[in-house]
């Protein structure tokens, strides 16, 4: 694939680059491994001030970076905008909290004593080199929901950002440094997928992280694994939306609408399996269909519009598929199931509903990466949950309901990283950030996520250490 910004909305080659040479990797990689080597030394007070700095940027840049990422993967700008915010967020938070998440841990003096040690602490310390293989769907907030903890506690990063922003992955790099820090400390690398395995395998390199597709997370896996190298990986999800009958069915159905085509559908944590009880399915697929009918697809430039297009051609052959395995075994379009009218130039989807799934359709068991929705009526709550443990991914989840014995229950019960109660799954600095299955595993965000990319280090201070 070339390393290109071609506009979604229109087809248009916008900006062409050269893949990075191994001369020039190479001389990435040993600045990368330069700076860590002074960046591990520096204290939290430091740090801080270098990441608040590159937040306070990036608010300035907001307008700028989202038309970039707007023209590359034709997100709504006003999402683009929102999104850099967001990162600017969680930029400070790691800022303020990181030092606090790292200190150290200190074992009760009883299992002190039983270790046969006059005093231990756990100490965390950073690993290295972090590779970080990004995808396109969030193009600024993949990469630092990573770079802000894995900065903060001391790492330094190489981004390998997908092939269609590299405006923005360039721009990430260059953010960074205006911020002041040191050169080295984060780069990206524009390169193609093939370049990947050299750079994972080189020795300066430590670990890994990769948010992507199933078969790219299994490629990085099986190199880190070989090299015995930490990984953390954010896959696939076809997350549950279940409704159940004591649920405030208006506001189940409208908050479906923006969980099923935030960014324009092509969202790992957006719901995608609309899973309802038979007492309430009739009210909520009526009003989920008419706000999905309802939304405005268009150029995602314009502030009016709601969806914009798919990230790619081929990404559009993908998703329509999939809806016509579904409708040509007998499943029902309630809106949309194709292209819409007006809009010939550019890769868009109408937003649609299917009804009348069954197992043997593909959809049923693959991700939809666009607008389209899978609507399920269910019996009751075993049912559901059946229904929605029925997939290869268990990234996240939403419920809704009144019912607190039905909260335990789907808390007990759903394979998910996440359970999500009336509303919708989102992603915080604050809260970890993973699934369960094929969605991967490790975590991003919170004391996790920084803790991921550390060295848990166990100190141990025999009887004879104190001072005298």
């Amino acid at each position: 694939m070339p390393i290109a910004t071609v506009n979604p909305a229109n087809g248009e080659t916008l900006r062409t680059f050269d893949a990075l040479d191994e001369q020039e990797i190479e001389r990435r990689l040993a600045a990368a491994h330069r700076a860590f080597r002074h960046h591990r030394t520096t204290d939290f007070a430091q740090r801080a001030r270098l990441m608040n700095r590159a937040a306070d940027l990036l608010d300035e840049d907001q307008d700028e970076i989202a038309r970039t990422m707007t023209v590359e993967m034709g997100k709504p700008v006003k999402a683009a905008r929102a999104e850099a915010a967001k990162c600017a967020k969680a930029m400070r938070w790691y800022a303020a909290n990181a030092e606090r998440l790292l200190a150290d841990e200190h074992p009760d003096d009883t299992d002190v004593e039983d270790s046969g040690a006059s005093r231990a602490r756990v100490h965390y310390r950073p690993l290295g080199v972090i590779l970080a293989v990004m995808p396109w769907n969030f193009p600024l907030w993949q990469v630092m929901r990573f770079a802000a903890p894995a900065l903060m506690a001391g790492n330094t990063g190489l981004l390998k950002h997908a092939s269609n922003v590299p405006q923005t992955a360039l721009y990430i790099e260059d953010l960074f440094s205006r911020a002041g820090y040191p050169e080295g400390c984060f780069q990206t690398l524009l390169i193609g997928s093939g370049a990947v395995e050299a750079v994972l395998r080189d020795p300066r390199v430590a670990a890994a992280t990769l948010t992507g597709s199933e078969p790219a997370g299994r490629a990085v896996a099986s190199v880190a694994g070989d090299e015995v190298k930490k990984t953390v990986l954010e896959l696939g999800g076809s997350d549950p939306y279940v409704v159940l009958p004591s649920a405030d069915i208006e506001k189940a159905a409208a908050t479906a609408v923006t969980a099923r085509v935030q960014n324009n559908g092509q969202s790992c944590i957006a719901a995608k399996r609309f899973i309802v009880h038979t007492d309430v399915y009739d009210a909520f697929a009526e009003r989920f269909t008419a706000g999905m009918r309802a939304l405005t697809v268009g150029d995602p430039l314009e502030e009016s519009t709601d969806v914009g297009p798919l990230s790619s051609e081929q990404g559009r052959a993908d998703l329509e598929e999939l809806v016509g395995d579904a409708l040509g075994q007998g499943a029902t379009a309630l809106c949309g199931g194709g292209r819409p009218e007006g809009l010939d130039r550019g890769w868009f989807h109408e937003p649609t509903v299917l009804t009348g799934i069954t197992p043997g359709m593909r959809i049923h068991r693959e991700e939809t990466f666009g607008p389209v929705a899978t609507l399920y009526r269910v019996a009751d709550l075993d049912e559901a949950l059946e229904v929605a443990n029925d997939t290869p991914f268990g990234l996240s989840s939403n419920v809704w309901t009144r019912d607190q014995g039905e909260m335990d229950r789907c808390v007990r019960d759903l394979d998910a990283g996440g359970v999500f109660f009336n509303g919708m799954t989102a992603s915080h600095p604050a809260l970890p950030f993973g699934g369960v299955k094929r969605s991967g595993y490790g975590r991003e965000l919170a004391g996790h996520g920084i803790r991921e990319f550390c060295n848990a280090t166990t100190v141990w201070y025999g009887p004879d250490s104190d001072a005298r």
